[in-house]
């Protein structure tokens, strides 16, 4: 259990410390999203290929590439984060994911400037995901650190709830874009708008960070563990890490399946118009909003195993037939439908999985243990689920295939809840022995 302490009494400061150590992840969620959204755009000016769909694959590989970095990026950075602090080591991650935001932004395309241009796109992209392993790990940590006793669920929920003010703003900007800009407009500079205006937040979510305090609970640790340590317990804990990785996968794959993947999934896949799968991101993006801390105070009240079990179950049995549903009679409502069933599902899972791994990880080495297992997740299912999606569609023609990879996702999460659910208890049992 987390012994959490507040950096101040009162509600005001503590909503301020939520807003400056989420800022982050606003940014790292709202340019991650727009990627995925203009990924046909994006394929068209960086990757040209003989067919769109071989275009969009090398377009979703790279989006993919960046997840690849997440796990050196949890090691280094969250060791780093574990060692000199969490608001030092936020302020080194949140530089490093506005370097690659920049960069993706200002790229010349391929008829510009040739093999540089996707080249450089990817450097972008693993700049983020280099940033992005530490960055989510680190403010899960502060979150549970600055929580009040019995609500860490609660608060840790506001890490990913702030995502989705990212992914509502994007959207939005993505509608008014469309209904201003004619397709060809879009496709030749429209598409830079949104990753523009990124940039020019930059320098306000870093003034608003470099406020954010250190918390009591890092400053009241006698020992900040070296790097060798930190490896050492890393080795010592794998399977922990391993099993948290398990845990993630069924956040990490729904999230990017009903907001980076929906844009493409139902302008290519389902031919509706663009507006619609804009409209049903924006709804997606607002009702996790809401579930997100219903989930989270709601494993506050009834614990995290049952909420994280149930979820995984109903989600095992009932993705296939709602995508089903939605596949043999597309339109925008059976589309809204059944994204925002699927988004009931990844804000109550998530409201309870990231309090459960920040709780599951050695203290010493919390933000590292987390981010690592969280990049995990990310690197092997959610970053990849656009790529993995488009290929099953591609190859067994069945438009509600990518119900199949959600579902292995949440048999992966139930499983990972039974074993370090089972381990916790172990743990206990040995703990009290031990004392007796």
């Amino acid at each position: 259990m987390i012994k959490t302490t507040a950096t101040s009494g009162s509600r005001a400061s503590k909503f301020g410390a939520i807003v400056r150590v989420t800022s982050g992840n606003f940014l790292e969620q709202f340019d991650f999203f727009l990627f995925g959204f203009y990924a046909t755009y994006i394929s068209q000016t960086f990757f040209p290929a003989n067919s769109e769909f071989a275009s969009l694959m090398m377009t979703f590989a790279v989006f993919g590439s960046g997840f690849l970095m997440r796990p050196l990026g949890a090691i280094v950075l969250g060791a780093y984060i574990d060692k000199v602090g969490r608001r030092k080591g936020l302020i080194v991650t949140l530089s490093i994911m506005a370097c690659g935001t920049v960069l993706i932004a200002l790229v010349p395309g391929y008829a510009s400037i040739g093999i540089a241009a996707p080249i450089l796109v990817l450097l972008g992209r693993l700049l983020q995901g280099f940033s992005a392993g530490a960055e989510l790990g680190g403010v899960s940590v502060y979150l549970a650190e600055i929580a009040t006793p019995r609500h860490t669920g609660f608060y840790t929920s506001w890490q990913s709830a702030s995502q989705q003010i990212a992914i509502i703003l994007a959207a939005a900007l993505g509608y008014a874009i469309n209904v201003y800009l004619s397709t060809a407009e879009i496709a030749a500079w429209g598409w830079r708008i949104p990753f523009f205006i990124g940039c020019v937040i930059i320098p306000f979510i870093f003034v608003i960070r470099r406020s954010l305090q250190e918390t009591d609970v890092f400053k009241a640790r006698a020992h900040h563990p070296s790097a060798g340590e930190v490896w050492q317990s890393m080795r010592d804990n794998w399977r922990t890490v391993l099993a948290g990785g398990l845990l993630a996968s069924m956040t990490t794959t729904t999230f990017y399946l009903i907001t980076v993947y929906t844009p493409t999934f139902g302008r290519s896949v389902l031919h509706l118009s663009t507006a619609d799968s804009l409209i049903v991101t924006l709804f997606v993006g607002l009702t996790n909003f809401i579930w997100l801390p219903v989930g989270g105070a709601l494993s506050d009240r009834i614990g995290r195993r049952p909420l994280l079990l149930a979820i995984s179950i109903l989600c095992i049995f009932t993705a296939y037939p709602a995508m089903h549903w939605l596949a043999e009679a597309a339109s925008f409502e059976r589309l809204l439908a059944v994204l925002l069933y699927f988004s009931f599902f990844f804000g109550m899972y998530n409201g309870a999985m990231v309090a459960a791994l920040t709780e599951v990880m050695p203290q010493n080495v919390r933000v590292v243990g987390f981010s690592l297992a969280f990049s995990l997740a990310t690197a092997v299912f959610g970053g990849f689920t656009p790529a993995m999606s488009t290929f099953l569609v591609q190859t067994t023609g069945d438009k509600a295939s990518p119900a199949y990879w959600l579902m292995f996702a949440a048999v992966c999460g139930c499983a990972a809840t039974l074993v370090l659910y089972r381990q916790r208890r172990r743990v206990a049992v040995e703990v009290a022995v031990e004392v007796a």
